[in-house]
């Protein structure tokens, strides 16, 4: 027994290390550096100078992110619901070869294609005008936070429809069939018997798409580097223009409080969940 204690450790240590390197340290090095003074006592100015220049952002960021996690949300159980209940195997076929390619684009390309499709001359509008949907004079820039929402929704859903349209085919048909023998329609179906067997996944889909989201530069940066904006594009204002790491860090530490809140979140889910069970 001795012997496997050993070799589990063994085998856990590189794991172990990756952790402590590259997450448990910076970890340390930014709390150190965020209440910290200049002569090395300890302060909370770091976090006062924050909320005094920053707390637009910061609920500006929360109020993105979780819209856009919302949306994300619908958007994922739309797709594979329609992947499950379809009735129509072309259809079917197709939006499952479609709906994974955002998966292979990165977040500072998918900024980039936002603001090509999203500008007042960009594509979207040129569609609308096209199709005489709306007047040329009407035709407006996307390039706000309505364009991060849209990125964001954009790059995350297919990562949850993923991770949700795995779950609903393992899923026993005889549930489905039953439902659908005794007259339910298939957004009945969806919400009333897929749904709750597959909750799991889709909050643990949704809390990574929501820190996921909370790190982001590229696209807040690209999109609406303006005010508000995003916490991300502070930090790299703090870093960038005034080399203040101190407060960079700080803020770096408020958005761990969010994304902490994320996964607070889903680990009362899980435990409610295990006292049920």
């Amino acid at each position: 027994m001795r012997n496997g204690r050993w070799v589990g450790l063994a085998l856990l240590a590189p794991a172990l290390a990756v952790i402590l390197v590259f997450f448990v340290a910076p970890l340390a090095m930014s709390a150190i550096v965020a209440f910290r003074r200049k002569d090395g006592g300890f302060t909370l100015e770091h976090f006062a100078k924050s909320f005094d220049l920053y707390t637009t952002d910061l609920l500006f960021t929360l109020v993105i992110v979780l819209g856009s996690t919302v949306l994300i949300g619908l958007v994922a159980i739309a797709i594979a619901g329609y992947l499950t209940l379809g009735e129509h195997p072309r259809a079917v076929a197709i939006l499952r070869w479609l709906y994974r390619w955002p998966l292979f684009i990165p977040f500072v390309v998918a900024g980039q294609v936002m603001r090509t499709f999203l500008a007042k001359n960009g594509m979207l509008n040129h569609v609308l005008i096209g199709t005489g949907l709306i007047e040329p004079l009407s035709a407006q820039s996307l390039l706000d936070w309505r364009g991060i929402v849209v990125a964001f929704v954009w790059k995350q859903a297919p990562f949850v429809t993923l991770l949700l349209a795995g779950a609903m085919a393992s899923i026993e048909p005889q549930h489905i069939e039953a439902a659908r023998n005794l007259g339910a329609r298939r957004l009945r179906v969806l919400i009333d018997i897929i749904l709750p067997q597959v909750r799991g996944t889709l909050l643990v889909g949704l809390v990574l798409s929501f820190v996921t989201m909370l790190s982001v530069l590229s696209v807040p940066l690209m999109i609406n580097p303006n005010s508000p904006t995003m916490v991300t594009v502070d930090v790299a204002y703090r870093i960038n223009t005034f080399g203040d790491y101190a407060v960079a860090n700080a803020l770096c530490l408020l958005s761990l409080v969010l994304a902490a809140g994320g996964a607070w979140f889903y680990l009362h889910h899980a435990v409610e969940k295990v006292k049920v069970a």
